[in-house]
This record gives C-alpha cells, structure tokens and sequence, in this order.
C-alpha cells in the first residue's frame, strides 16, 4: 500500500525523522546509560522506561522511513470547482437533511474531531476529484452506501496549519 502525501508531508517527514536521529536518539541514549548506573537493573524503573522511550523513537524512525519509502506524491493544487487536496468542501447529506464542511487531507493530517478527513476515508474518496454541484455515492461497505452533494469548494486552503499525527 502506497501513503498519499503532499512534498510538505514529505519535507516535514524529514524534519522529523531528523530531529529524532540527531536530538532525541543522543537524549535517550543518555537516559538509559544514567538509568542503568543507578544500580541493580531488577528494580530499576527508571531503567525500564528510558529503555521503552528509547525504543518507541526507533520504532518511529522506522514507520517514518517506510512511510516515505512507499509514498506516492499527492498534487496539492486541483483545477477550478473541483474538490482537491487541501480544500474546504461543503457537504449537503440528502438522507439526513444536514450540511457539513470538512477539508480534504493526507491521511497524515487527517483529525476528524476538526473535520479534516483523509482522502482515503469513505467521504474522502468518493469527493476527491469530483466536480462542483455533483452528487456522489459514499460507500462505507458492500451493504451500505449514502448519497452527498457538493455544494461548495473553498481551494484556498494549505496544509501548513496543518499538524501531522503523531504516534
């Protein structure tokens, strides 16, 4: 499986694999030898966690490093009244009679307690390209799928406000 990302994602990806390598590694590197002088290592909690700390930052700089390796690069602009990365798309939910804005993101950004959705979520896929006033089918899975209007396009958006998730 390909990760969707923008070059920002990419660049900010870097930066990030960066710090760790170069600050967080030497810090926890220090951590876990000063936990360790304290003594007896059965009872030494302090020696555990820095361990464990030690080890979910290389678990991360290797989930960084796969996910960039498997990247597919997401254009972030989209032609005119045709919903594309970054942008504030109005929803009109015909079923339930409700309007919804929500931008369109990477999966990296996404935070849907913000309506900001991943374009390979349900609504995210089925909005993604698709032109001004069209109506689409979302599909949730083989047995369920709902109808919704794009009602509005706001493309004025960047992802630069925009925090990747961490783990």
């Amino acid at each position: 499986m390909y990760n969707r990302l923008t070059k920002n994602d990419v660049k900010r990806i870097e930066e990030e694999i960066e710090h760790r390598k170069v600050v967080l590694r030497k810090e926890l590197i220090d951590a876990v030898k000063e936990a360790r002088a304290q003594g007896d290592l059965s009872e030494n909690f302090e020696y555990y966690a820095a361990k464990r700390a030690k080890n979910q930052n290389e678990g991360r700089i290797r989930y960084l490093e796969r996910m960039l390796k498997t990247a597919e690069i997401v254009e972030e602009s989209s032609e005119e009244n045709v919903v594309g990365m970054n942008n504030r798309v109005e929803l009109y939910f015909e079923e339930d009679d409700e309007t919804e804005v929500y931008k369109i993101v990477t999966p990296v950004r996404c935070d849907t307690l913000n309506n900001k959705i991943s374009i390979e979520s349900p609504i995210g896929k089925a909005v993604f390209g698709k032109k001004l006033g069209e109506r689409v089918m979302v599909k949730v899975n083989d047995d369920y799928n709902f109808p919704v209007v794009i009602r509005a396009i706001d493309a004025t958006g960047t992802d630069e406000d925009d925090e990747i998730r961490k783990y």
